[in-house]
C-alpha cells in the first residue's frame, strides 16, 4: 500500500525529526511512521483491544472469551481462549503480541532508572 503526506512548509520540521529518527533506530521512513501511528493508537491497549483493532475479532467474541476467562479459565491467557475458540489465527495473535510488547518497551526506557 503507499499513501502520500502533504504538508504546509511550516510541518517540514516534523518529517525531518521522522529522517533523523529513521536514521537513528536503521529503519525506513515509512516503517519509523507506522511505528508512531502504532504507539499514537495502541500505546495503552490490552491485547484484546488490540486484536479488535485489527479487526482479527469482534466486540461479541472479546466480551465472549473475557466472561470464559473470567470464570471458567482463570489463569488463562485470553489470547489462548481466543485461540482454542477458533476467533483468532495464531499470526493474529503474535501480531497484537508484538504491538503490546513494543508499547511496553517503549514506556520502559522512559521510565527513570
Amino acid at each position: 500500500m503507499q499513501i502520500s503526506i502533504y504538508y504546509q512548509e511550516e510541518d517540514q520540521y516534523l518529517l525531518d525529526k521522522v529522517k533523523e529518527l529513521a536514521k537513528r533506530e536503521r529503519r525506513s521512513k515509512s516503517a519509523t511512521m507506522l511505528a508512531i501511528l502504532e504507539e499514537y493508537f495502541e500505546g495503552d491497549k490490552r491485547v484484546g483491544e488490540i486484536l479488535k483493532d485489527m479487526k482479527a475479532i469482534n466486540s461479541k467474541e472479546l466480551r465472549e472469551a473475557l466472561s470464559k476467562q473470567k470464570t471458567n479459565q482463570k489463569g488463562r491467557k485470553l489470547g489462548e481462549i481466543l485461540l482454542a475458540r477458533g476467533n483468532l489465527k495464531e499470526d493474529q495473535l503474535i501480531r497484537a503480541l508484538e504491538v503490546q510488547q513494543k508499547q511496553n518497551n517503549g514506556r520502559e526506557k522512559l521510565l527513570p532508572e
